[in-house]
């Protein structure tokens, strides 16, 4: 899509998204995608030198190849949200090698999955397209449902397949997250030894976050210093949801917090919610990747508001799938590809 038929597709919404400017952290301060992203930022990390080509394969595949970001396809849902809830409504991704087919003809970066899917076409994908191992999930068949990741696949299992990457999800907030965050920080240095790249789904877990009609998983500041978690145990991309709101630390009344972060560090605005994510996570050097949410109606128009408040804010890209998966191939393309066309488009920079 060129620039004109983005605004056209936004309508009203377009000066509100593409006009804004950032008057809360400077983007002078960010470390911005670019072609040169592994080098200049990984290369003087600790990262291997087969960490550097594992993340270089992901970030030069695809149609965003060498551009700096990232489109990525997740589709862990038959184990997250069940098989039949997730793949009922397009039966053909119940077999696994649909999903890798959609991934490559979407023009994805790299696909993420379960070891069940990867593993049953490990060896005829895993040279086309970069491999992502979800290494944990929150199964619900346990009555009554819990809600705990739990490790499925080792790190070893992901080096034998010839994974590009690892993905893990911490329930940050919850009961379990100490545990979580012990099991994650080993399986990701594992990961590095072996040369694979480390992706964190940095996601926030406790039913006292949910005040009313406000859901607090979503607010920029618990969201914000998930990621700094996740950048601080090895991760070289976090995966967060779209900040909705902010001041979960104020109305909750725990953690840390200044009147600076609400007033000085960020605005109601989503572009501005979301480059305190963007800050947390080194202010940019841990990309940050955000989700591109459940499936519904006018999934086109809210995959490209996504887009560009992610790249806007300082991101380095999207991740989705129920948008995507649960359409026809036709559609779920059209979409993969509209969320690149963003990335690409020249008009659409940093506010």
């Amino acid at each position: 899509m060129s620039i004109e038929q983005l605004r056209k597709l936004l309508g009203e919404r377009s000066d509100y998204l593409l006009s804004h400017v950032c008057k809360t952290i400077p983007k002078e301060k960010l470390h911005i995608p670019g072609p040169d992203w592994v080098d200049r930022i990984f290369s003087p990390s600790d990262r291997n030198i087969r960490v550097l080509k594992s993340l270089e394969q992901m970030f030069s595949h695809g149609r965003l190849a060498n551009t700096g970001y990232l489109s990525i396809l997740p589709v862990d849902q038959g184990i997250e949200h069940t098989a039949g809830a997730s793949f009922s409504k397009n039966i053909d991704y119940f077999d696994s090698e649909n999903i890798i087919k959609l991934a490559i003809e979407g023009g994805c970066n790299a696909v993420a999955t379960t070891l069940g899917v990867l593993g049953s076409v490990a060896r005829k994908y895993a040279h086309k397209i970069p491999l992502v191992l979800k290494l944990n999930h929150n199964e619900l068949l346990t009555y009554p449902n819990k809600y705990d990741q739990v490790m499925f696949s080792d790190v070893e299992q992901a080096y034998d397949m010839g994974c590009a990457a690892v993905g893990a999800t911490i329930y940050f907030g919850s009961p379990e997250s100490d545990r979580q965050i012990v099991e994650v920080s080993r399986a990701f240095a594992q990961a590095h030894d072996l040369g694979m790249a480390t992706i964190l789904w940095c996601y926030l877990r406790n039913n006292a976050f949910k005040v009313g009609d406000t859901d607090y998983h979503e607010a920029a500041d618990l969201t914000g210093q998930a990621n700094h978690l996740g950048a601080t145990i090895g991760a070289d991309i976090v995966k967060q949801k779209l900040p909705t709101n902010n001041g979960g630390f104020k109305a909750l009344h725990f953690g840390k917090q200044t009147e600076e972060m609400y007033t000085k560090l960020s605005s109601p605005h989503p572009i501005d919610l979301t480059r305190y994510q963007v800050a947390n996570s080194y202010m940019g050097r841990m990309g940050l990747i955000n989700s591109g949410g459940a499936s519904g109606k006018d999934d086109l128009v809210q995959a490209v508001e996504t887009a560009i408040i992610n790249k806007r804010a300082g991101g380095v890209g999207l991740i989705t799938g129920r948008k995507a998966f649960q359409k026809p191939l036709k559609e779920g393309i059209e979409i993969l590809n509209a969320i690149q066309d963003v990335y690409l488009c020249k008009e659409i920079g940093l506010a």
